[in-house]
């Protein structure tokens, strides 16, 4: 443990900010895996799911949790299976 006071918050606010990437993170993978269900089952709601998905690699975007070109990675292998599951 830190004797110092700034080096004492910054422990604090990075337990914080760790905590909170982790949240986004785990929102993500749980958007992704329940898109993959969702794919499996039907694809009539696949494209619901795709939206809910697609929106929470967004907001770890701009949060800066995940970077632009791996979203965009994500995203397109996303589109890749639903297109296979419609047809």
């Amino acid at each position: 443990m830190p004797n110092i006071k700034s080096a004492i918050k910054r422990v604090k606010v990075n337990e914080k900010k760790s905590l909170r990437n982790r949240m986004i993170k785990s929102k993500v993978k749980s958007a992704i895996k329940k898109f993959e269900t969702e794919v499996a089952a039907n694809a009539a709601n696949a494209g619901e799911q795709y939206s809910v998905t697609t929106s929470a690699i967004d907001k770890a975007v701009n949060k800066g949790i995940m970077h632009k070109k791996t979203a965009s990675r994500k995203k397109a292998r996303l589109a890749k299976q639903l297109v296979k599951a419609a047809q």
